[in-house]
């Protein structure tokens, strides 16, 4: 049964206690809100669907944003980014109560970083805040009235795929600065250039998994939840041959955002622009091909599951086809 009290000149609460349930209160500055409100929870009471929104109301996003970022976050193959994001969501939007996160506001803060970030960057940080709403709603039991404001909200087009090699002279240059830099930085690029592997299975690579008898590395605890071996070419031997040891049994011991950091270091001394570290693994899978290998072939050296996927990573050259269809019907 609810009950209506007069709390000062503007405000009455309304207050519902009913066998099977929490008491609920909620106050309004009109009685005849209060009551609507009050028959409304009432009516939902009665049909068995009733679901407190009390946690929604009393809890702000950074409060979700916190503990997501302590419990879940540290569970992922990559923290960097996620703390990064997290960051931002929670300075632009966490003063407000999940109760109140209305989809304008997502929408709001979407066209505001469009206007001077590319889409797939936007992109990531309402999909981020989206899961994260998601986890809260299905695993900490915080009722949204109307579901996951993000639902509501249409997410930035997907960007096309990077096609950015590197350009004649540049690898020479970068791997110039790289040394000059000093630390890890020059050999972890080679590495990368090598393999093909992506910059987490670099930084986690232990000693006890390289093989050099067969030439090989195992790498652990990859991108797609799968462990894979790859063969390390004669160069990539040397790299690894030219490192200390340390006690922890690390090849490269750098944090993985370091390692990025590092790379736009070099590349703004080496006057090189657009490069990102991951390119490194689009240069190295396209020189796979290059080399003659068969789809199937580079995908168990780079760890494509999606042979699609590996279609917008390979960009061939085509003054190096010319040499190979020029080669076809020719008599030896």
């Amino acid at each position: 049964m609810a009950t209506f009290t007069k709390r000062n000149k503007n405000q009455w609460q309304a207050k519902i206690r009913k066998k099977g349930h929490s008491p609920v209160s909620k106050t309004f500055t009109k009685k005849v809100d209060a009551q609507n409100w009050a028959r409304d929870i009432e009516s939902e009471m009665d049909k068995g669907c009733y679901r407190s929104t009390v946690p929604a109301e009393n809890t702000y996003l950074s409060e979700i944003l916190d503990r997501y970022y302590l419990e879940e976050v540290p569970k992922k193959k990559s923290t960097s980014d996620y703390k990064s994001r997290i960051k931002l969501l929670m300075n632009t939007m966490g003063h407000i109560r999940l109760i109140a996160l209305m989809p304008s506001i997502i929408r709001e803060f979407r066209d505001s970083r469009l206007e001077y970030l590319a889409s797939d960057t936007v992109r990531k940080d309402v999909s981020l805040l989206g899961r994260i709403i998601k986890h809260a709603i299905t695993e900490w039991d915080i009722h949204l009235p109307h579901g996951n404001p993000v639902n509501s909200v249409k997410l930035p087009p997907k960007g096309g795929s990077r096609e950015r090699r590197l350009e004649t002279g540049e690898e020479e240059l970068l791997l110039k600065h790289a040394k000059l830099y000093g630390g890890l930085i020059e050999s972890i690029i080679k590495m990368a250039l090598e393999t093909g592997a992506r910059r987490g299975e670099i930084q986690r690579l232990r000693w006890e998994n390289i093989d050099f008898t067969n030439s090989t590395a195992f790498l652990l605890d990859t991108k797609n939840g799968e462990d894979r071996k790859i063969p390390i070419s004669n160069q990539a031997v040397l790299v690894l041959n030219s490192l200390p040891r340390n006690i922890c049994g690390s090849v490269f011991l750098i944090r993985p955002d370091s390692i990025s950091q590092a790379f736009r270091r070099v590349c703004k001394k080496a006057g090189i622009k657009d490069l990102w570290f991951h390119d490194l693994r689009h240069e190295a899978t396209s020189r796979l091909f290059e080399l003659g290998l068969e789809l199937m072939e580079v995908s168990s050296i780079t760890g494509h599951k999606d042979l699609r996927m590996l279609r917008n990573y390979t960009h061939l050259r085509p003054e190096n086809l010319v040499k190979k269809i020029n080669n076809v019907g020719v008599d030896k």
